[in-house]
């Protein structure tokens, strides 16, 4: 017995620290907008995760440069470290960078201290590499723990996740497919969630993102709606 408030006090600890995990449920996040990345009524953010990729992200630069829109694009430290120059051509095409954290790995199986760490180290390669301060973060997964939560707010930067998303990570995706999974959840203040590198996805998963880019951007145009980074999107 005298063991149990020692049990009891671990428990409550594993509780506070995977409590913000919940957000990744459509139902729970829905009841945190601003977390859902929701913004201005007239405005659709674009954001992509997992480069720079030499492979895919430089395709994403052109494709964009075509449309004459602007994207977040939330970057891996371990992937910004290898290709900088990347880096500093999506700054300097006018798009907008931020932390996805070092590796894509889960926050709530990470040892202790590492997910915070990963943010630190991010944000400080960011600043030196680009010259500007990010202000967002998304975890890997969109899983959120306490510790990324804190760390976070350390470096000033504000969590946020998305409202609508294509599956495209996946073997079978292809451009109908992405298009027609965003559909339902695509209107103003939406956040896109799409994949700008297959780092952490099936090989050549990107292709089906670039395919649909044309036509989502079309797509939201056609309903008189802007498209644009997170910076542009007013977030609640």
């Amino acid at each position: 017995m005298r063991h149990a408030p020692i049990a009891i006090a671990a428990a409550a600890v594993a509780a506070v620290h995977v409590a913000p995990a919940a957000t990744w449920l459509p139902a729970v996040r829905r009841a945190f907008p601003g977390l859902a990345g929701t913004g201005a009524a007239d405005h659709v953010a674009l954001t992509f995760d997992d480069g720079p990729d030499p492979r895919s992200t430089p395709c994403f630069l052109d494709e964009l440069r075509r449309l004459g829109c602007s994207a977040t694009f939330f970057v891996l430290g371990e992937m910004l470290e290898r290709h900088p120059g990347l880096g500093r051509r999506l700054v300097a095409e006018g798009h907008e960078i931020a932390v996805h954290g070092w590796r894509h790995r889960y926050a709530l199986t990470t040892r202790p201290g590492r997910t915070a760490a990963g943010i630190r180290a991010t944000a400080a390669l960011v600043a030196e590499v680009t010259g500007v301060r990010p202000s967002w973060y998304r975890p890997p997964y969109g899983v959120l723990s306490a510790e990324a939560l804190a760390q976070a707010g350390r470096c000033g930067l504000r969590p946020v996740l998305w409202s609508a998303w294509g599956r495209d990570w996946t073997a079978d995706a292809s451009p109908r497919s992405v298009l027609a999974t965003l559909e339902p959840d695509l209107r103003g203040g939406a956040t896109v969630l799409l994949h700008d590198s297959d780092h952490t996805a099936a090989p050549g998963a990107w292709r089906s993102t670039l395919g649909a880019l044309p036509e989502l951007v079309g797509r939201c145009r056609a309903a008189g709606l802007r498209v644009g980074a997170l910076r542009d999107h007013e977030v609640v």
